[in-house]
């Protein structure tokens, strides 16, 4: 309790997009498969996802990516490409009335994916390419920079002065855990409140159990899970006082096409979230309690 409400103290950047409030202290979801499988999949999904968190009067952002660049082998599936699945985001956002989040990992694509997009996500990995992260902060779009495995949490306070200094202040960062030796990942807690001296903050809790390139699908590499602590993990950056979950959500994680692994079974959804608002009311009561 002391360390979310002196976290929420320290924040002060917030913003609007469209009826979420980031930077707010109050919870939002972003949440979807990996990697858009097709648009049926992809319209079915955000459906599912939306009746549930509506029905908990939890603000959601639909989240699918084009294309998987950073896949561990060659013969990885990536997406349906940027024409396709900026086509079938749109959809989405038309039919199922929810703000939309998408990677974007060259410069050039940025203006293209900004016409669809709410939200450009700059992967991981390319957290500190400066031309990329700068360009999508110019689009004047939000921008969701997720940390990188190898980068510590103060210092993503000067990845975010990249997205200012274009001029963009609606940004927010992503911890999604730390390389701890070969194939493995931790969350250091304390990074969620550091980071978020300087920006809101999400917390990914289905990459944080992420085992990278740590199993094999047939003839080639992939990563591996540990799936059941999702839960855990993610009460936990609750109570440190996040202002958002990030959550890789599928019907069938272990048929999906990227990440199915660390993937949240949608039934299992309702119950997450549930946990997270108890958590989150009770450490409000027993701040608002002398």
């Amino acid at each position: 309790m002391v360390l979310s409400s002196v976290v929420l103290e320290e924040m002060s950047t917030s913003f609007q997009l469209d009826n979420v409030r980031i930077g707010s202290g109050n919870l939002f979801l972003i949440a979807g498969p990996c990697v858009i499988e097709s648009e049926e999949h992809a319209l079915f999904i955000a459906e599912v996802i939306k009746g549930v968190t509506r029905s908990l009067n939890f603000p959601f952002i639909f989240k699918a990516s084009y294309d998987k660049a950073n896949r561990t082998s060659i013969r990885s599936f990536r997406g349906p490409g940027l024409t396709e699945g900026l086509r079938i985001l749109m959809k989405v956002k038309d039919e199922v009335h929810v703000p939309v989040l998408t990677d974007v990992h060259e410069k050039d694509d940025v203006p293209k994916v900004a016409e669809v997009a709410d939200i450009l996500q700059i992967p991981a990995f390319l957290c500190r390419q400066t031309d990329l992260v700068v360009a999508a902060a110019m689009s004047e779009r939000v921008v969701n920079i997720k940390k990188g495995q190898f980068v510590s949490p103060w210092d993503m306070k000067y990845v975010v002065e990249k997205c200012h200094s274009a001029g963009n202040d609606k940004v927010f960062v992503t911890e999604r855990g730390a390389s701890f030796g070969y194939n493995n990942l931790v969350v250091d807690m304390r990074s969620l409140a550091t980071m978020r001296k300087f920006a809101p903050v999400v917390f990914d809790a289905t990459h944080s159990v992420q085992l990278p390139s740590a199993s094999e699908n047939g003839d080639h590499a992939v990563s591996g899970g540990q799936p059941e602590y999702i839960p855990l993990l993610a009460r936990a950056a609750v109570a440190a006082g996040v202002d958002g979950i990030f959550m890789e959500v599928h019907d069938n994680p272990k048929e999906a096409k990227s990440d199915g692994a660390n993937a949240l079974e949608s039934t299992k959804l309702r119950g997450v979230l549930k946990e997270l608002l108890a958590v989150q009311n009770a450490l409000a009561s027993a701040h608002a309690t002398p």
